[in-house]
């Protein structure tokens, strides 16, 4: 009984670990602007291991839970672009969210499901019928913990695929805009400036589009509902 649950001692001791060796100081705004120049050199000398070395770096923390995820997307736009960046960031974030699923759901299994009340009964229902649709806006409403949306679908019977593509595609714009921030704080950090990231998710200007995605994943819903009828 006590082998299934080896995947959560590997996470606990993964974060504990990161802890302990000071992780969180290294992630941050003022890290960056310490060793930036430092950072980029390596980049521009060894530019594809460091493309490759930050998606498992993001993968590695996307699965052990550790906070910061936007702080280090700020990074992907700073290190490598807008474009290069966004494209680390999704497939680095999506393995470490894939991994963080398969372990939940080895764990768990289903179990905690069964024992859900009326509310998670009817949402597995709602799931079970339009899962890409449900998924999608799991990923797309900026209101739940990234590691909260990638526990929960283990719980239920989620098509590992249907769990893939929803976090690659559904992982995009939030991250686009936050490695466009990265992408254009240079200046910024140069001068020593604060970098405004309260509220940024609730922008009109970021959360317009954000709506308009998360309505275009409702008409697979609402047209079975009216067919039904």
């Amino acid at each position: 009984m006590l082998k299934r649950f080896w995947p959560l001692l590997v996470i606990a001791s993964a974060f504990a670990l990161f802890i302990a060796l000071g992780g969180p100081k290294y992630i941050s705004l003022d890290a960056l602007r310490e060793h930036q120049d430092v950072l980029k050199a390596f980049v521009a000398e060894h530019y594809v291991a460091s493309v490759i070395g930050f998606c498992v770096l993001y993968a590695s923390l996307t699965a052990i839970s550790v906070p910061g995820a936007s702080l280090l997307t700020i990074f992907g736009g700073f290190l490598f672009g807008l474009a290069t960046g966004t494209i680390a960031v999704v497939i680095g974030a999506t393995i470490g969210a894939t991994l963080l699923f398969l372990a939940a759901r080895y764990v768990f299994g289903q179990s905690l499901a069964a024992k859900a009340g009326p509310f998670m009964k009817k949402f597995e229902k709602g799931l079970k019928e339009n899962e890409i649709s449900y998924l999608f806006i799991l990923r797309l409403v900026p209101l739940f913990p990234f590691f909260i949306v990638n526990i929960v679908p283990a719980l239920f019977s989620v098509k590992i695929r249907n769990y893939i593509l929803t976090t690659f595609f559904g992982i995009i714009p939030g991250s686009l805009v936050y490695v466009s921030v990265g992408n254009g704080i240079g200046a910024a950090l140069n001068a020593g400036q604060e970098i405004p990231l309260s509220g940024l998710m609730t922008r009109p200007a970021v959360i317009g589009p954000i709506v308009g995605l998360i309505l275009l994943s409702l008409i697979p819903i609402a047209y079975k509902k009216i067919t039904a009828k």
